[in-house]
C-alpha cells in the first residue's frame, strides 16, 4: 500500500512541476514578447516626417513620407526608397539614434 502512495505523491510533485515550468516560461518569454511586439506597432504607428529611422536590414534614412503600409525614406543626396512599415526597427533606430531624455 505504500508503494501507491508514492506513486501518487510523485504524479503531483510532478504535475505541480511542470506547471511550474509553464510559469516560468510564459513570465520569461510569452509576456516580454507580446511587450516587445506592442512598442514596434506603437512605434510603427507613430512614424513621422523627418523622423531617423533604421530598416531591420540596417539602411540608414529619414522618413520623407509615410502612407498607409508604405514609408519613403531619403537615404541621402535626394534619393529615396521605399520600404513597408514594418521594415523599420525600432530597437536598431533606438540603439543608432538614442532617445532624447529629459533632465
Amino acid at each position: 500500500m505504500n508503494i501507491y502512495l508514492q506513486a501518487g505523491g510523485d504524479i503531483f510533485t510532478s504535475g505541480f512541476f511542470m506547471l511550474a515550468m509553464l510559469a516560468v516560461i510564459v513570465f520569461t518569454m510569452i509576456i516580454p514578447q507580446r511587450r516587445r511586439s506592442k512598442q514596434q506597432k506603437n512605434f510603427m504607428e507613430g512614424l513621422t516626417k523627418g523622423q531617423r529611422v533604421v530598416t531591420a536590414s540596417g539602411i540608414l534614412g529619414i522618413v520623407d513620407k509615410v502612407e498607409d503600409k508604405i514609408v519613403t525614406i531619403n537615404v541621402g543626396n535626394k534619393t529615396y526608397i521605399q520600404v513597408t512599415k514594418n521594415a523599420i526597427s525600432q530597437e536598431l533606430t533606438n540603439a543608432i539614434y538614442p532617445p532624447k531624455t529629459e533632465g
